[in-house]
């Protein structure tokens, strides 16, 4: 037997309930935290470390981006919401490994560099645990007539 399609409604209510409220929280924190440190080293230091302040920005914008559309119901913002954590998670990944290769490249730490080490790796592991939580609650798709 097919499952209902969920309404709206139903489609926020499960994507906010329990571990995702706690995940949306979290983006949350990671946004305001990255936007904060970006917009600090933009500010009063720009001129010693580009490459990683603009990856900072680039980081604080893909966290707002997940915050808000992990916490949307609809098919729209669940495409965003995984194409936001699939970037984040590349970046992650990308600027991760960049950073410990060419340490003269990044010499002062984003929110990336180093797989997130400054955080607890939890630039790290919020991707994959938002990707997950995206499959588990991704709205079913409505049933074929016969």
């Amino acid at each position: 037997m097919a499952e209902k399609t969920r309404t709206a409604a139903e489609d926020r209510a499960v994507r906010r309930s329990g571990p995702g409220r706690v995940l949306i929280a979290v983006y949350g924190v990671f946004a305001l935290a990255a936007g904060a440190r970006a917009g600090v080293q933009i500010g009063t230091k720009f001129h010693e470390a580009p490459v990683a302040y603009v990856l900072s920005a680039f980081a604080a914008v893909v966290y707002i981006v997940a915050t808000v559309t992990l916490a949307r119901s609809g098919r729209t913002s669940h495409r965003i919401a995984v194409t936001s954590c699939s970037i984040e998670l590349i970046g992650v990944i990308a600027i991760g490994t960049y950073s410990l290769t060419d340490k003269a490249a990044f010499p002062d730490a984003t929110v990336w560099s180093g797989y997130g080490s400054g955080y607890g790796y939890v630039p790290l592991v919020l991707p994959m645990l938002g990707l997950l939580w995206l499959w588990r609650t991704r709205r079913p798709a409505p049933a074929a007539d016969s």
